[in-house]
């Protein structure tokens, strides 16, 4: 008959001999414990951490034992599931044997390449940024490539704004005339204004034009006498 318990008690002493600083007894009955899982250094320094929590089933390793994520800390909601399942499969795999250190390696294993990841993740994000930069200044100094699409549709937007101001022109100069009054308004609707301020000033200046006899001006000059110009 297999003693379960002797099993159980002989993997918990080489867990906490293996993880000395990371293993945590948190009960005894059910054997409940945890392991704290650190990757390497990533990129300045930063690392992915989780600590598992397992607690032995009765029939363990016979029947399968329960484990979660206690707690975490750099991981995304999508690194947590990938964890979990890999945790599943590798429970199926081991199923019968002791193998809380077969889980922990594995874990081991995924957040050392969930740190590569961001690694790698960050790089690109860095690149597509000096790029995004160095596309920015080219435009700065050459402005934008004209090409037929951009330039119809500058055309198209210039030719609408340009109907627009006329429109406004047109309008504001019809607004204009219906505005303006005659003389003979003006002096109706204002009666302090005398005609002779709206006297047209074309006229004054047709009689300049009209060229006069000199004649007149000579008093010694008499029309009616034809002989008014000769010496006695």
């Amino acid at each position: 008959m297999t003693d379960y318990g002797e099993e159980q008690r002989n993997e918990l002493e080489a867990l906490e001999s293996i993880y000395p600083d990371s293993f945590t007894v948190l009960s005894e009955n059910p054997p409940s414990f945890t392991i704290t899982v650190t990757s390497e250094a990533g990129e300045n320094d930063e690392t992915v951490q989780t600590t598992l929590k397992f607690t032995y089933s009765e029939k363990y390793p016979e029947e399968a034992l329960l484990y979660e994520i206690f707690s975490q800390e750099n991981l995304e909601d999508n690194d947590v599931s990938d964890i979990l399942k890999l945790l599943a499969l590798q429970a199926e795999e081991n199923l019968g044997m002791v193998m809380i250190f077969t889980l922990v390696t594995a874990v081991q294993e995924k957040i050392n390449e969930i740190v590569d990841q961001i690694k790698t993740r960050r790089e690109e994000e860095k690149k597509q940024k000096e790029k995004e930069a160095e596309e920015a200044e080219k435009q700065l100094f050459h402005g934008t490539l004209v090409t037929i699409e951009n330039f119809l549709s500058w055309k198209a937007k210039f030719d609408a704004e340009l109907f627009e101001i006329k429109k406004k022109r047109m309008k504001e100069e019809e607004q204009a005339g219906k505005n303006k009054l005659s003389g003979k308004q003006l002096v109706e609707t204002d009666h302090s204004l005398d005609t002779s301020d709206i006297l047209d000033e074309s006229l004054f200046q047709e009689m300049d034009d009209v060229e006069l006899d000199d004649d007149e001006d000579d008093p010694d000059c008499n029309p009616a006498d034809p002989d008014s110009d000769l010496t006695d």
